[in-house]
């Protein structure tokens, strides 16, 4: 079997990359082609085009970047109409994506769809292209599967969420990366972002708490799609690292944490870190997201709990004094009881893993029928 994939962001690829293994274990002349990343590329997937050149977030960053998405929507028809696979597997991702659908669809592909469109947060006009375009969507949240079949009359196929198989494993093993090992005082793990635009807003904030606490040990977890030397020109005059492609062991190991919104935050949750989530954007972007978005949280802990449980600092709140103070309550030996509770809550919320596998075994039967 032939497989297109599309994936547009650090977390899709981690979560692509898993499910490629899963194909693999079933379809030994599995091939692969993509839209992704480095993770995918170390499973044995050919990327054409790679994620650090997607990276766009916000309104007015998409409309200004208008000609380059218009290309890659080009190219990448001309691409899986040179590949021709049996199946067209699309992660998240779906502002590019669900118009990809509707092409594809028309040219007599598969779509198979993994990790919802977040229609229940924003733009539940996408629901006609879902029913339309799309042969199967998995979803990974506990209440999607709810919201399509009572609100939509859809079913779909709920998987678990991948992170529940990846974060036991890396949890169990001890970190070997000499930067994070080498410490005197508590971490403070910092994620500004997998997006050039988030580490641009956010990443000089975190560096002036960083200078302000020299109690504690800021490093940043930085991602294969941004470069060193981005990171590098923020963090200067400071005394912080950059732990590169170790986000995971950094957290294993970290005290707390400032966090961009996205699944950073699922992932800090997971680990049982305290953290504070962070979110600025342009002026534009975010009065356009304040008319659009319906969502009373913005990060997926709160998300899932249906509640505030970590504290969420958004644009103008989201100033160097907030954050400091913030960065304080959670790093306090009184926060830790409540903190492990509300995360425990959430793991079981989560359920089960075997995501990865649950889709990989669905898309295959399907094509073999």
């Amino acid at each position: 079997m032939k497989y297109y994939v599309i994936v547009g962001e650090t977390s899709g690829d981690l979560h692509a990359s898993n499910l490629i293994l899963a194909f693999k274990k079933l379809d030994s002349n599995a091939q692969f082609r993509a839209w992704g990343g480095d993770k995918m590329h170390q499973v044995g997937t050919t990327i054409v085009k790679h994620i650090k050149d997607l990276a766009i977030m916000g309104f007015w960053e998409v409309l200004i970047n208008l000609g380059t998405i218009i290309k890659n929507f080009r190219f990448c028809k001309r691409d899986i109409l040179y590949y021709q696979p049996d199946a067209i597997i699309y992660v998240d991702y779906p502002g590019f994506n669900l118009r990809m659908v509707k092409w594809a669809k028309k040219h007599g592909f598969r779509n198979y769809y993994y990790i919802s469109p977040q229609i229940w947060a924003w733009k539940e006009s996408r629901i006609g292209t879902i029913k339309k375009y799309i042969d199967r969507l998995y979803v990974i949240l506990p209440f999607e599967r709810d919201y399509y079949k009572i609100k939509h009359s859809l079913e779909v196929e709920y998987v678990g969420h991948p992170l529940m198989d990846i974060i036991p494993i890396i949890k169990n093993h001890q970190t070997k990366n000499r930067e994070i090992i080498n410490r005197s005082n508590p971490i403070v793990a910092l994620l500004p972002g997998s997006r050039f635009q988030e580490i641009k807003r956010l990443l000089p904030l975190f560096v002036e708490v960083a200078n302000r606490n020299p109690q504690w040990d800021f490093k940043v977890a930085t991602v294969s799609s941004v470069g060193i030397d981005f990171y590098q020109k923020f963090i200067a005059n400071s005394s912080i690292q950059l732990i590169k492609g170790a986000t995971y062991e950094l957290l294993s190991v970290a005290r707390g944490a400032l966090v961009t919104s996205g699944t950073a935050t699922l992932e800090t949750a997971l680990f049982e870190i305290p953290q504070v989530v962070c979110y600025k954007t342009s002026i534009i972007s975010y009065w356009i997201g304040k008319l659009l978005i319906r969502v009373p949280y913005i990060s997926l802990v709160n998300l899932i709990l249906d509640r505030i449980f970590v504290k969420e600092l958004i644009q103008k709140k989201c100033s160097i004094l907030n954050i400091e103070k913030e960065l304080h309550s959670i790093m306090s030996d009184e926060m830790l009881a409540d903190i492990e509770n509300g995360y425990l809550e959430l793991k079981k919320a989560l359920g089960e893993g075997g995501a990865s596998a649950n889709v990989a075994k669905s898309i295959y039967k399907d094509l073999n029928n």
